[in-house]
């Protein structure tokens, strides 16, 4: 390793600890005055709250480390470039080739670093940090399985799915059973799916038991597509169902398997498992674009430009980035696309970026 490739590193790596440091400060911040009412209200002691912080860091520092790399890498050669270092190596006979070589190495051993975190760090962290928020703070009492096979009571219902997608808000394999007030059963649904909108249950694929007035027996009827009000509140199922966060690669890939082999839709499994995969190698190319950034003529006159800049396309990217997921979610694009759309997008900007170099 030469000292031109020393000197990047080691000044890259120095600014991207101080921006994870100021940017997981002020995320750890709000989190926690935005939930400190919470904690009070449910006399939680000091030290589960901190710990409810400590839990969540690893998540924080996975989500805003693209960010920082972006944020470090534009800093450090706009740095460079307003005091001419860069045209002092350039004059050297330094070529931009030979100055993106550092840089590529640690965009692939960060987007290797984030893999890892999000594989064997996050989830686990993730789970801790929902048990002290769910169990804890909320208080919540459900009879669940975590990842299938959930299990809600309501004050006249009892209902049961065997998978639930949050951020598409779907649910698979209901079944919903109904009460009078002496708990007698009146109504079962069975459904092979339900998705919640405008705050009610759309249920795809049903069988609908009743019992006649008077304590008969029960009639059935099979729907189509049948709407209903039930006692079950995506919010109640987001809550008892582990999330994406609280799963490796790994773990929800035979997830998908299992839903797969049951005969139910994971396509929404499939976009989340691709994102899996997606997201950190937003590292590499957001190092590439802060690089083509630092070294554009304009950070010479202005380094905060240069940051506004790259503060605006990170931003982008994350926005761009839901979007498409949202997107494949509601199955509008295959999951490959919806996950990969924003890298290749953000891809060709961090060619025309490096190509406005001069």
């Amino acid at each position: 390793m030469s000292i031109i490739d020393r000197y990047l590193i080691r000044e890259i790596l120095r600014m991207a600890a101080i921006v994870l440091v100021m940017v997981v400060g002020v995320y750890l911040a709000v989190d926690f005055f935005e939930k400190v009412d919470n904690f009070l209200e449910k006399n939680v002691p000091l030290d589960r709250a901190l710990a409810y912080l400590t839990y969540k860091l690893p998540f924080i520092v996975a989500q805003v480390m693209p960010l920082g790399l972006l944020l470090a890498v534009t800093i450090t050669f706009g740095l460079m470039n307003k005091r001419n270092e860069l045209l002092a190596l350039r004059a050297g006979g330094v070529g931009l080739g030979r100055l993106m070589r550092p840089i590529v190495a640690l965009g692939i051993l960060s987007t290797i670093l984030l893999f890892f975190l999000s594989e064997a760090v996050v989830p686990p962290t993730m789970d801790r940090a929902n048990r002290i928020w769910r169990g804890e703070v909320r208080q919540e009492a459900m009879l669940v399985s975590r990842q299938h096979n959930i299990w809600v009571k309501g004050r006249r219902s009892i209902v049961f799915l065997q998978h639930y997608h949050g951020p598409s808000r779907t649910a698979y394999g209901l079944t919903v059973n109904r009460f009078d007030d002496d708990f007698r059963l009146v109504e079962r649904l069975d459904a092979e799916a339900g998705s919640y909108r405008d705050g009610r249950w759309r249920l795809v694929g049903v069988m609908a038991q009743r019992r006649r007035p008077g304590g008969g027996a029960m009639t059935v009827t099979f729907h189509d597509t049948l709407t209903a009000a039930l006692e079950l509140a995506p919010e109640d199922l987001s809550r008892a169902a582990r999330e994406g966060s609280e799963m490796s690669y790994g773990e929800l890939r035979r997830h998908v398997e299992r839903m797969a082999a049951e005969g139910y839709d994971a396509g929404a499994y499939r976009v989340d498992l691709q994102a899996k995969l997606a997201f950190p190698v937003i590292c590499l190319i957001l190092a590439v674009v802060g690089a083509g950034i630092g070294l554009h003529r304009l950070a010479h006159g202005g380094l905060a430009l240069a940051v506004a800049i790259g503060l605006g396309l990170a931003f982008l990217y994350w926005v761009f980035f839901s979007f498409c997921l949202s997107l494949g979610y509601g199955e509008m694009l295959p999951p490959l696309v919806a996950a990969w759309a924003a890298n290749l997008l953000f891809a060709c900007i961090a060619g025309v970026v490096m190509l406005a170099v001069d």
